[in-house]
């Protein structure tokens, strides 16, 4: 006799995605040369988007598609050891990020929660272009990214799957 657990569907999916995947054993350095930084939302696609597949790319997900201090570290790791050497900065349209203030969604948390979540932070964005902005600067001025590799700003339309680009 078997427990059932919440990940038995995942775990069943995981085993025909074994049998199948032809990128087992790979190197793990970006083949395309690719760095993404974007929102966890899952109407992304960033391989797809860029017309990438597994092994391409090397992708970093956030709220928001923030350059936070943790995306710097894996941005530093990718162009010095991964082959690295063109960075995409990618939020997106209609993201909660950038459409809610701080307090919208500490109550939110807070209703879900049952308990209060003013605590927490969750570094809403104001102007997302004008953030965007900051983060390309911040990537490009990067003294250990500053010169090897290229770096764009880039807003991804959930509504049409396109790209604009903002810097």
């Amino acid at each position: 006799m078997t427990t059932m657990t919440p990940f038995d569907d995942l775990l069943a999916a995981n085993r025909e995605y074994a049998a199948t995947n032809d990128i087992l054993g790979f190197d793990g350095i970006a083949h395309a040369g690719v760095a993404v930084v974007t929102c966890m939302d899952s109407r992304i696609d960033p391989l797809g988007m860029l017309g990438l597949k597994p092994g391409d790319a090397k992708i970093f997900r956030n709220p928001g598609g923030r350059v936070t201090g943790n995306a710097l570290e894996a941005l530093v790791l990718a162009v010095h050891l991964l082959n690295v050497d063109r960075i995409l900065i990618v939020p997106h349209t209609r993201c909660a990020m950038a459409s809610s203030t701080e307090q919208e969604l500490r109550d939110r948390i807070s209703a879900s929660a049952g308990t209060s979540a003013a605590w927490q932070g969750f570094h809403v964005v104001r102007d997302q272009h004008q953030a965007l902005r900051q983060d390309v600067a911040a990537v490009r001025s990067h003294p250990l990214i500053s010169g090897r590799a290229d770096v764009g700003g880039f807003v991804y339309d959930v509504d049409t799957g396109l790209l604009a680009t903002i810097d």
